[in-house]
């Protein structure tokens, strides 16, 4: 079902732009619609934690996570002829970066827009038609001639972030969003549409949602808000990559409107099993479509927060067609169904089904 709110939340979240260390505009998106919902901080690195409004202090609790940043790029130093050197946040390809499309957020806050050079074939042996290109030698074209221009001019230099340059588009004709940043400006999205959906609702836990900076680098700042909340139990939404347009079916484990994907395991992290299996059997009872997800690659929040204690974990994917490049898929239906499992779980759990995803008999 079509719903313009949750729409242009999804669109505005993905036109956000957040790299690693440079998150404050997805963060004060954010806060801006979580006012009402609950009672939000935000710390030094940009994390921000989001109490729900009905908490008692006084129940388990639930840490509901999302990374706030998404790959993108900073400005290592200005080339004497204008360009820019540049470093990328997060795991690029290289062969996906030439003739990007980008916008960089100059010393003054204000953006410009700009392309990744690339050599026209004209000029290119047939040895560099071929190869792979490295990140080291790309540069970013501002239109500028000079590296006096670049910096006093346009006040671009060391440490200005950069960001793919793509407006969020929705196809109602069949309910696909095609943007950037969906990894996982999904899961920032969802974080507020849960919450909307606990208001009022008589739980029998506490709820604590936490956008956390800096997981393209490291799970940083999942590390922080785990230490924060000091969570019993924990859900992670997680943008996570669709492999339908390039494995066979039978193989297939997340794929566009398959609904949420439950990651049994990536390299680093693997599921409280219980617990895992428990939010399968609430999806089958609800009628939620779903996939289960064994990985061989990839790396969720979900390790930062369940390995500081080892408290049940799970990470809720919300599909995504061609994450780690400029220009995602994603749709409306799997987001849908993913917030819908999310809220129908917290909504039943209780201090004694958690104590059952601790036990060994």
């Amino acid at each position: 079902m079509e719903d313009t709110k949750q729409i242009q939340l999804i669109k505005d979240f993905s036109d956000a732009h957040g790299v690693p260390g440079q998150e404050q505009e997805v963060v004060a998106l954010y806060k801006d619609r979580m006012k009402g919902l609950g009672t939000t901080t935000i710390d030094g690195m940009f994390n921000a934690l989001t109490a729900l409004n009905g908490n008692t202090g006084k129940k388990p609790v639930i840490q509901l996570d999302a990374h706030s940043d998404s790959c993108g790029f900073l400005v290592q130093a200005i080339r004497p002829n204008g360009l820019i050197k540049f470093v990328p946040l997060g795991g690029w390809i290289p062969t996906n970066i030439p003739a990007m499309r980008v916008v960089i957020r100059n010393k003054l806050g204000e953006y410009v827009s700009g392309v990744v050079a690339t050599k026209p074939p004209h000029f290119m042996t047939e040895e560099e038609r071929h190869a792979v290109p490295k990140i080291a030698d790309m540069s970013i074209d501002v239109g500028t001639t000079s590296r006096d221009e670049t910096i006093n001019d346009f006040h671009i230099d060391t440490n200005c972030p950069i960001f793919p340059d793509v407006k969020c588009e929705y196809h109602p004709q069949n309910g696909f969003f095609f943007g950037k940043d969906f990894d996982n400006r999904v899961g920032a999205a969802a974080l507020i549409e849960v919450f909307d959906q606990l208001q009022n609702a008589d739980l029998n836990v506490d709820v604590v949602a936490s956008l956390s900076a800096q997981e393209e680098v490291g799970l940083r700042g999942a590390y922080v808000t785990a230490r924060k909340i000091n969570p019993d139990i924990s859900i992670v939404f997680e943008g996570c990559p669709a492999d339908d347009t390039f494995e066979p079916e039978w193989l297939s484990q997340t794929h566009i409107k398959g609904g949420p994907m439950l990651r049994d395991m990536d390299t680093s992290f693997i599921a409280n099993p219980a617990f895992e299996q428990y939010a399968a059997d609430t999806a089958d009872q609800n009628k939620i479509p779903y996939t289960r997800a064994v990985r061989t690659g990839g790396g969720v929040d979900g390790a930062a927060i369940a390995y500081w204690k080892g408290i049940p974990t799970i990470v809720v994917g919300i599909p995504v067609r061609y994450e780690h490049t400029a220009y995602n898929w994603t749709t409306l239906i799997d987001f849908q169904r993913s917030t819908r499992l999310v809220a129908t779980l917290i909504q039943q759990l209780d201090e004694q089904q958690i104590n059952q995803f601790t036990e060994v008999n």
